[in-house]
Formats: structure tokens, sequence, C-alpha cells
């Protein structure tokens, strides 16, 4: 802790002695400010003074990057002193952080709160009789820890800085000193000049930074060695000046001085003019701006490309320093809270932010609570989302990852956080698991009466409402009535639910009239509301606190099948977000009620097929089997026909047999599809089946001559009915031979795929089109190229071969068989279902 003792600070003998170095230290040999600087530069510290500590008062005797107002006049009140702490504890003060250091004296002192000071390093400045008179102190504006070398230097440095006095004894000891050793031991450059322009001094270090060695540029002007360029102003006229109005303090100016190879190099030279035994001399302490140029071009290179980083990215990036203070606010940030590009941080940024940033819960988020903060007090913080709501701008969400910034020592120097928006992304999330629960509540629910509450309890709960309805166009009388609704627990329903809807009125008759969805945010001041049906309606609402209600029609194509209405209790401004989610949500009843309305039709169809089948099946074999027999007969007794007799009597006994065998197929499939011919099932070696149906097959193959080729291993057995399996092997068999040509192969494989047996037929016929191939299946369907062909059959084989398949528990499919040709591939499982 620091302390102040008047005692000391005011003692006379003390401030005597104040006052003879005051008058002592303007004329020592070396300038006061360029030692400043030294000292500065041997610690890396941007800023370095020599004081002395008055009465009252502090005075500045150097100074190097001092603040122009602490510096300006050359002296201070005693409020802005730091030496007064040094002179009062006569030793060394090193502070590491003046606002974190736990010192209120400090953490509270003006250098800090004015001009951003957070650390020192100061030594005792002491008189011939060792009383402590001043302070040599190099300052820095980030925290930071100083090391026993640093000390080190600083005292070395304030060593230099005790001038002379006028008694013999330091006279005699100041006259014996090397001086050329003293300047060389000066890690400065330093050249010294006569009123001539003549180098008569250049140090050491001197001769490292130009090039020159001193006997070489000893007795040479200025301007032929140096060059010096200063505002293309001649060094005579410049050094005239100087001699005849010498400066009480350094003179400091950037020039450029050329190096012996030639190339120039920047310089700041603090210039003092010291009277000796030779005369008036012009001494120059030179330092090197080149690197420093570079570095600051380097960092204003950086900075500038920081700064248009920063604004180019779509996320926000805000940054602090240890402090808490915003030091940066990029061009996206700024827009989410509605700050102009030009303006500067605002200071009081946390407390302007403070009430309108909200947690994920929608909770209030104090400004110490912000990722920001929580960074900097040392905590990584990662994807915390935060719900901004300015005041005349829509919420927006963000997703926002913060850590603090450390730097080399290990010290925390800040922290910095960038949100990245996800409004849309949570509301998709949102959205989505209401459209998964909508269609989990389809998939368990038989008909639209026993889906709708699951339906709209999804609905509601995701948007936060009280309460929705559903309404569904009756398909006889065309009335929109009432299929289902919801509400949460504790609305007061009453009346609310089950009314009338009438076309053209209300919220849901208008978008039963017009097919567009409605929206009302407010239904207590929509004048559109006006009929006493109207207004019932609205009384009802308000009476159980709903004052938004919006409506979207349920359509299947440009068919409207109902309405989906639902009821907030509080105003509602999001119409376009909210009527996609209802749109998505009203889109999904209407597949669904179109979907069991198309499979109620195919019921109806499939009954009506059956039964016209049935009818016209039991119809027509009367007749036809009379037809057929005499046909027969008259057949018998064909010796008595001529030639066009007996043809015509065999076309009738032909297309007979042709219709009783379509009969007795289309009655089949009815019987089988119906399940009035059930299927018996027993173990069936296919092995056997196959080799009977080839056989049965066999003059068939003959007439047709193509070879028929087979690879059926022994032994694969499956449960099935091994009269209808014996019927599908003889269809295919026959499509097979029937559209091979002449010469052509047929194979007939089977093998063993797991727990199934698959049977491959291939043929190198005419083939199906890759867009029949499902089509073939269905009843009196034939291919195009087949019907080109003039190939005779009724479309009804594959049919029978694929319900029999089915009833099986299989599958069938036709497949390519290069180069020409049809594979079909029949799979069974070995066990029946």
């Amino acid at each position: 802790m620091v302390r102040v003792d008047r005692n000391v600070l005011t003692d006379p003998v003390r401030l005597e002695a104040v006052e003879l170095y005051r008058l002592l230290l303007p004329v020592s040999p070396m300038p006061m400010d360029a030692l400043a600087a030294l000292a500065a530069r041997l610690l890396a510290a941007p800023m370095a003074g020599l004081t002395l500590l008055g009465d009252g008062e502090e005075f500045i005797s150097a100074a190097h990057g001092l603040p122009e107002p602490l510096c300006g006049q050359r002296r201070l009140s005693q409020n802005y002193s730091l030496c007064k702490y040094v002179v009062s504890a006569d030793h060394v003060l090193a502070v590491t952080d003046m606002r974190d250091g736990g010192d209120p004296e400090l953490s509270s002192h003006p250098l800090l709160t004015e001009y951003g000071v957070r650390s020192f390093l100061s030594v005792p400045v002491r008189d011939a009789q060792d009383r402590p008179i001043g302070a040599l102190t190099v300052l820095d504006t980030e925290p930071r820890r100083w090391s026993d070398e640093n000390t080190t230097q600083l005292l070395e440095v304030e060593k230099l800085l005790r001038p002379p006095t006028e008694t013999p004894a330091r006279s005699t000891v100041i006259a014996a000193l090397d001086s050329a050793a003293l300047l060389d031991s000066v890690q400065q450059a330093l050249a010294a000049v006569d009123v001539r322009g003549t180098v008569v001094g250049f140090n050491t270090s001197a001769e490292r930074l130009l090039g020159f060695d001193r006997t070489e540029i000893y007795g040479r002007h200025l301007d032929e060695c140096l060059m010096p360029a200063y505002n293309d102003q001649p060094v005579g006229e410049a050094l005239v000046r100087l001699f005849a109005r010498p400066p009480a303090w350094p003179v400091r100016r950037p020039i450029s001085l050329r190096h012996r190879d030639g190339h120039r190099i920047l310089v700041d030279a603090a210039i003092t003019v010291v009277h000796g035994a030779a005369g008036a001399l012009a001494c120059v302490f030179i330092t090197d701006l080149s690197g420093q140029r570079a570095a600051e071009e380097r960092a204003e290179h950086s900075d500038s490309f920081l700064s248009a980083l920063l604004d180019s990215l779509a996320v926000g990036v805000l940054a602090c320093d240890a402090g808490g203070d915003i030091v940066v606010l990029n061009r996206a940030l700024r827009e989410i809270h509605g700050f102009p590009d030009t303006e500067d941080v605002p200071e009081d940024y946390g407390s302007i932010v403070d009430g309108f940033l909200y947690d994920a819960d929608h909770r209030p988020m104090p400004w110490a609570d912000t990722p920001l903060m929580r960074a900097r007090a040392g905590e990584v913080v990662r994807d915390a989302d935060i719900v901004v709501e300015v005041p005349g701008h829509r919420s927006r969400t963000f997703a926002v990852t913060a850590q603090p910034i450390v730097g080399r020592d290990g010290l925390r120097r800040g922290a910095v956080s960038v949100a990245h928006e996800v409004t849309a992304l949570r509301r998709v999330e949102q959205f989505r698991a209401c459209h998964l629960r909508v269609e989990q509540a389809f998939k368990g629910a038989a008909t639209v009466a026993e889906a709708a509450p699951r339906v709209l309890e999804a609905v509601v709960t995701t948007l936060g409402w009280p309460a929705a309805e559903l309404f569904l166009i009756d398909e006889i009388s065309g009335e929109l009535q009432a299929a289902g609704h919801w509400c949460v627990d504790g609305f007061e329903a009453g009346n609310f639910f089950g009314h009338t809807p009438v076309k053209g009125l209300g919220v849901t008759g208008r978008v039963w009239q017009t097919g567009r969805p409605v929206w009302v945010p407010e239904i207590a001041a929509d004048a559109n509301l006006s009929t006493p049906f109207e207004r019932e309606r609205v009384d009802i609402c308000l009476r159980n606190g709903i004052h938004t209600v919006i409506a979207v029609p349920v359509t299947d194509g440009d068919s409207l099948l109902g309405v989906l209405t639902c009821y907030a209790g509080a105003a509602e401004d999001l119409e376009n977000l909210l009527t996609v989610l209802l749109d998505g949500v009203a889109a999904q009843i209407g597949v669904f009620v179109a979907l069991r309305r198309a499979q109620e039709l195919a019921r109806q169809l499939a009954r009506a097929q059956d039964d016209f089948i049935s009818l016209v099946g039991h119809e027509l074999r009367t007749p036809l089997t009379s037809i057929a027999v005499h046909a027969g007969v008259l057949a018998e007794d064909g010796a008595r026909f001529d030639d066009d007799s007996r043809q015509s009597v065999d076309a009738i006994a032909r297309n007979a047999a042709d219709l009783q065998t379509i009969i007795s197929t289309l009655l089949e499939l009815a019987g089988l599809d119906s399940g009035h011919l059930p299927l018996t099932i027993a173990p069936v070696d296919l092995a056997g089946v196959i080799d009977e149906a080839v056989a049965a097959a066999a003059e068939h193959i003959a007439a047709h001559d193509v070879r028929l080729l087979t690879d059926v291993p022994d032994g694969v057995v499956v449960e099935g009915d091994a009269a209808r399996l014996r019927e599908v092997l003889r269809d295919l068999l026959s499509n097979a031979v029937k559209y091979s040509p002449d010469g052509g192969e047929i194979r007939v494989g089977l093998r063993l795929d797991a727990d199934m047996a698959e049977l491959r037929i291939t043929d190198e016929g005419i083939g199906t089109p890759v867009e029949e191939r499902e089509r073939v299946f269905d009843r009196f369907y034939r291919g195009r190229n087949v019907r080109h062909h003039g190939t005779h059959g009724h479309g009804l084989g594959l049919s029978l071969a694929r319900t029999i398949v089915q009833l099986h528990g299989g599958t069938i499919r036709l497949l390519d068989h290069a180069p020409t040709g049809t594979a079909v591939v029949v799979r069974l499982p070995q066990r029946h279902a």
C-alpha cells in the first residue's frame, strides 16, 4: 500500500536541495529528455519522466512519451504525482496494476482514470547527501510485472542523472571523469558540433547507427558527411538560430541523416546547447525512428486490415479491455443495435444494451451475465443463445461464443465475443419439431377426427397459444363443419368451439370463401368484423381472452378441404412467419385428409370391381358353356359342312375357350384378392415344381424351336402352395417361350439367398420398356411393343403371378437382360408368415 509522509515532503532541507537541482539539471552535460527516452527504451515502456518534488507541486525535469497536458507546463499538481510515494518511502516502487492491485489510493489515481496509466516502476533521485528529491519513473498503459533487471537498469540510468554541484570536491571529481568513456557508455547515439557545423563528437552508438568511424567524421562539416535534412532548411541557418538563443530545454525534431552507405535514416534528434571550456557545442542525441516508423506503418496497416476484416464479417464481433471498456464493435453488431457506423463506441454501452438482452428462455440478461463479461472474468463461453429485442426492430436470436484475451505474461488483457445469428435456424428447429409431432399424430390415427386433437395440440404448444380448431368441408353437403379442437388447461371453452361457420363471415368463413389465409392481429379493433354473427364471435373470443386469430386453408392441390383456425391471447406481429408454419401444418392435414378419402374411394372401387367381375363371371359362364358345348357338337359333325362353315365353327369354339379362360382367371384373381380362395400352405420343393413346369411346357418349347437351360439345385424348400407356384412358373415360362425368337435361349436359375429363395427366368425376346415394367402387372395391360408385334394374349398372366407371389410374402419384378430380352426375378421367403 502506498503512503504519503508529509514530514518528508515538507522537510525544508530537502526542499532546498530540490531548488538547487532545478538549477543544475538543465545545464547538465547530458540532455535530460534524451536520458528519459533512454530509460523508456531500456525498459520497453511507452513513457518515462524525471520529476523533482517541491512544496505543493511537482517539477518535470525530463519527459518521454508523456501526454501533452501533463508535461506542457513542466510542472504538476501533486494530485497527479507518483513521485510523492517514492520520496515518502525513499525506496524503489514497482506497481503491476494500479486498477486491480487492491490499493484504493492507486485505483482512483488521476493518471489511471484520466490517462489510462496501469503500471509503473519508479526509483528515487537523490542529491549529493543521499536525500530523496524526486523520482525517475517509467510508465505503461498495460498491467506489467517489473523484473529485478528492470529495476537495476533504471537505477543505473538514475546515476547518470546526478549533475555536478558547485562544491570544490564535486568539481574535482567531475573534472576527473573521462567524458569520452562516459558518452561511449550511453546506448543512445550522440553527435556534437561546434558553431560552424563541424563534427567534434561522435560516440560508439552513433558509429553503429550511421556507419561512420569517428576518425573519418571528426573535423568534417555536417553537410559533407551526415547531410541532415530538416524541412528543406539549410543546416547553417538552423545552427545560427540555435546558438543565438539556446533553448532552456532540449529541442526535439524528426530529421533524416545520411548513412555511410548512402541510404537515409529517419531519426528523432534531441538538440541542446552545452557550454564548456572549448566554447558552446550543440549536442544531438539521436534516436533511430526507421524501425519505429516501419513498426507504426505495419501497425497502421494491421489496424486498417483488421478493421476492414471485422467490418466485412457477417457475424457481430465485440471486444473489451481488462477494465470492461468496449474497444471493438464491428459493423454487423452496430447494425444489430441500430448504432451509426460513424459514431464512436458508446462509453455506456453496457447500460444501453442492458434492457433488451434475453436468454434462450426469454429471461432478462443483465450486462454482467453476458458472455463477454463472463469471458472477461476468465470463463470460456460457447454457443450461448441470446435473444436481442431492440425497440423498433424485430426479435433476433444469436449464438454467442466468448473467451478471454490473455497476454504472453499470462495476464488477462480483456475478452472478445462473436455473435452468429441463428434466428432462422432456431425457428426452423422449432417448426420442424412441430411438423414432426403433427406427423406422429397422423401416423397413429386412422381418421381425421382421431388425429385432430393431437395435431392441434402440437401447433398451439409450439406457438404458445391457448386454442386451435379444425374445420373440414363435408363431401356430401359441401358445408364447413367442425372436425376437432384443442385448448390448454384452464381455458373456459363453453360455447367457444363447435359453431357452424358462415361462408364469407368471420375469420374462418372468409378463408372458406377466398381460399387464402386471414390474419387479424387485434379482433376488437378489426372493422371488417361488423355483422351480428361476427360481433357475437368477437365477444365470445374476448370473454375467453382471445385477441389474435389466424386461419389458413387446408387444401389438396387446388381443392379446398377445410380451414385451420388458431387463437392467441395477445397481439402478434410475426404474420409471415406464423403463416408459413400454419400453411405447412395445413398442408400436412390436407395430405392426410386426401389420402384417407382416396383410400376409402379405392376400397369402394375395389369392392365395386370385385362385385362387377363376380357378377359378369357368373352371368357369362352359363351362356359361354352352352356356346362351347354346341360348338363342340357342330365340330364333331364337321364332315357335313363345307370348308368355310368348318372354319366358322372352329373360330366359335376357340374364342369361347379364350373367354372361358379370361373369366376363370378373373374369378380366380377376385377370389385370391378377397381371401375366398386361400392358399394351401405346406413345404414345397422348388426344384420339383420347376421340373414339373418345364415338363408341362416341353411341347410348347419344342414348337417354338428354343433351348431351355436350367441351373436348379436340390434342397431349396419354401413354405407355400405348390399348385399356385406351378401356375406362376407355367405363366412365366409360357411368356418366355412366346416372346423368344426361333433358336433363342431361355435360362431358369434358382438359388438360396439368406432366408429367401430367388427364381430367375431369362429370355432373349423383345424385352419390356423400363417405364412399363410395373404396369405390365396390372390386369389387361399389355406393353406397346407386344401389341405392335401382334402377339396374342389377354394381359392377365402376370397379374395372377404377382397376386400369388405377394400372397406368399414374396416379390416379382422385371429386369433388363443384356443384350436383349427380359429377366423375371421372383423372391420367396422360406417361412410363410
